[in-house]
């Protein structure tokens, strides 16, 4: 169940990346729902005030501009009556683009299936209570990771996607698949021998562990200044990484010495002749991340290029985390 939950927080980074890459951020202005309806509308017309039209209390309207949330359930008279509706306060940004609006609404379904998945894996947990308390705890530690993330989404949408926010939204993403990765290495059979990694190695495991967050958070950086270059340039995206910001500079040179650290340790682990399945897909995935960085630098950001980006690198902090607990039980 563990493992479940993994994959369905991935799906949610998956989305998350494909939200980003599309500038569907704001698709739902609104949070938990969106539009003030639990399955968002199709088209701009669904959310223009009409006359003798029922709406629920909480459903939205674009008017003037500017979103009006229902007092209460009613059904609108011949004219519009201002006594009946409410300005939403939390930010001004007041467009309906049903792209936009769909693939958010997709990442926020994801996101409630992967809630439940973690719920599933708490209650499930509970039987582990008396013989291994830790499997428990980190378990519910989850769920309440889980119900932050949400309260953190929320946040992003209220700032109207303040890069900042942003960037913990992430953060807190990659802390969920390190918890749930630490379930599963806690609930695997423990008849499985130890691999004989060294206190070195394991150390070494950590720093990589280390600069490859630091790396995704350079990232995130570099992303929102792309991002601004998006909005004053448009579509040339030749001129997307004109005169780029020191972020930049720090994340494509630092990638040499993540690269060269990830070899070392590959190298390490290779001389004592153990299973190295888990170091070949770092090297494999590490290898895509450069090939993916070059091609948005040299051929302008094709397309999927930037939300593959980012998911190789939330896989590879995964892979190291998993690694990481290895190495730090055999060399303990």
């Amino acid at each position: 169940m563990a493992k479940i939950a993994l994959i369905l927080v991935y799906l949610v980074i998956v989305a998350g990346a494909v939200v980003r890459m599309t500038g569907s951020g704001m698709g739902c202005p609104d949070w938990p729902k969106c539009f003030g309806y639990y399955i968002p509308p199709t088209q701009e017309s669904q959310l223009l005030w009409e006359s003798g039209k029922a709406y629920k209390r909480g459903q939205v309207i674009i008017r003037d501009q500017t979103l009006w949330s229902a007092k209460m359930d009613f059904t609108t008279a011949r004219d519009f009556q201002l006594e009946n509706w409410m300005a939403y306060t939390k930010h001004d940004y007041a467009v309906f683009n049903p792209w936009h609006t769909w693939i958010e609404f997709v990442n926020r379904l994801l996101g409630a299936l992967a809630g439940l998945g973690t719920l599933v894996l708490a209650l499930l947990s509970l039987k582990f209570w008396k013989k291994h308390k830790r499997v428990t705890l980190i378990s519910w530690l989850v769920v309440f990771a889980m119900g932050f993330q949400a309260w953190l989404g929320a946040t992003v949408v209220y700032s109207v996607l303040e890069p900042v926010k942003i960037t913990i939204h992430m953060v807190m993403a990659l802390i969920i698949v390190a918890l749930l990765l630490y379930v599963v290495y806690l609930a695997k059979p423990k008849n499985v021998p130890s691999l004989p990694y060294s206190k070195g190695i394991s150390q070494l495991l950590g720093l990589a562990l280390f600069t490859t967050l630091a790396q995704i958070v350079l990232g995130t950086q570099v992303r929102q200044f792309v991002d601004e270059q998006v909005k004053r340039f448009g579509d040339a995206s030749q001129q997307w990484l004109q005169d780029p910001s020191l972020p930049f500079y720090i994340h494509r040179s630092f990638s040499i010495f993540v690269v060269l650290l990830n070899l070392y340790i590959a190298y390490r682990i290779f001389k004592l002749g153990v299973d190295t399945a888990k170091i070949n897909w770092i090297l494999g995935i590490l290898l895509l991340e450069v090939i993916t960085g070059m091609v948005m630098y040299y051929w302008e950001f094709p397309f999927a290029s930037q939300p593959l980006h980012l998911v190789l690198a939330s896989v590879l902090f995964g892979l190291q985390f998993y690694l990481a607990l290895e190495s730090r039980a055999s060399a303990a």
